[in-house]
């Protein structure tokens, strides 16, 4: 036997030694100390005394059992409870941990979060600029240099931040297909005013065409009734040849005066088309002075954007320079402050290495023992740093 098997007996089970007694052939040493007990005498069974002792013997043996399996009975209880105590426990650490890591991260999330949204806005003006080159509908060209007016206003600066190069190239490009579909509508519409006024120029003179042969129809058709009604008076009676004369001279007078009505009629048609014909010159006119003008102004934006543009790409450049030079900073400080803190280690190390020598320990045993601590692989024993 141990020597803790040999001070521990069944009356001195408790709450306190129970975790050593009850494990695996804990409990041989009882169950040895018993049956040795029992066994080291033969009651006499002829003699009353010597079965009273046998039944004294066998009541003992129960009581010790009963004072063995009680405690542990006590015990195992304990134990079931135990899981329950440590879930509990866990849960409620788990759950304060997680709490303490969001809410240490959460400056960070937050952080992310504004930066997804400062980013999403500049994305979505750039996506904006994109899209003012998209038309449901074909533009006019007065839509168009509207379109570029506002477009040309827009400050590209540095309030876009790391956007300003791309937002500015995007704003050039914008602008040069703006002016290139405002050039070709200008020239359309010019041509569509000036087709505009050929048409009204040959309207108008097919007008005149059909008037002057409505007068010549006209006269034709007064000219044979007066030859008809001529001739039919003629073969009248001698009596009424001067009546029929009168008539025939009223009727002269009479086409004469439809002729000269439907004349007039027509040249007033034709002065019409002819005022609607320089209208379309006079606009097809301005168009072309537009669209001469437009092309002045978009060469002229074009070399302004091709400068801005090499502006905010030297910009860019400067910045990226300043962004690798602070970072190359940043890694230096970094570096230094590692070096700083390792040979603050390796001090602190080396003087609880020098204790645990001048304590009498070896030096390989010392260096492991601080090897372990430092590695936290030593239960409630660190170091200070």
């Amino acid at each position: 036997m141990s020597a803790q098997q040999q001070v521990i007996k069944i009356d001195d089970i408790s709450e306190e030694n129970a975790p050593a007694i009850y494990v695996a052939g804990g409990l041989g040493q009882f169950f040895d100390a018993v049956a040795a007990e029992v066994t080291a005498e033969v009651p006499d069974l002829t003699t009353r005394k010597g079965r009273e002792r046998i039944a004294s013997l066998a009541a003992k043996v129960s009581k010790s059992k009963t004072a063995v399996e009680k405690p542990g009975r006590d015990y195992l209880k304990r134990l079931k409870e135990m899981p329950k105590v440590v879930e509990a426990e866990l849960r409620d650490f788990v759950n304060k941990m997680d709490a303490l890591r969001d809410a240490t991260r959460q400056p960070l999330t937050d952080w992310e979060q504004a930066e997804i949204a400062r980013t999403d806005a500049h994305v979505d003006a750039i996506q904006r600029i994109k899209d003012l080159v998209i038309f449901d509908e074909t533009p006019t060209s007065g839509l168009l240099a509207g379109i570029i007016a506002d477009l040309e206003l827009l400050e590209i600066g540095d309030s876009w931040e790391e956007f300003m190069a791309e937002a500015a190239q995007v704003k050039d490009q914008t602008l040069i297909k703006l002016r290139s579909l405002h050039t070709e509508r200008a020239r359309y519409e010019a041509e569509q005013a000036e087709l505009l006024r050929l048409r009204a120029e040959a309207e108008a003179q097919a007008q005149r065409d059909r008037d002057a042969q409505i007068a010549r129809e006209a006269e034709e058709r007064t000219r044979r009734e007066a030859e008809q009604r001529a001739q039919a008076e003629r073969e009248a009676a001698a009596r009424r040849e001067q009546e029929l004369l009168d008539q025939a001279a009223a009727a002269q007078r009479a086409a004469a005066q439809a002729a000269l009505d439907a004349e007039a009629a027509a040249e007033r048609q034709r002065m019409q088309l002819e005022l609607q014909a320089e209208q379309a010159r006079t606009a097809a006119a301005q168009a072309e002075a537009n669209r001469i003008a437009a092309e002045q102004r978009a060469e002229q934006e074009r070399v302004a954007a091709e400068q801005r543009q090499a502006q905010a790409v030297e910009q860019a450049r400067k910045n990226e320079l300043a962004r690798q030079a602070a970072a190359v900073a940043f890694e230096l400080e970094q570096a230094q402050d590692r070096e700083a803190d390792e040979a603050h280690r390796r001090a602190i190390n080396r003087a609880a290495l020098d204790a645990f020598i001048a304590g009498g320990m070896p030096e390989d045993c010392a260096k492991q023992a601080i090897k372990l601590i430092a590695q936290r692989k030593i239960p409630a024993v660190t170091i200070s740093y």
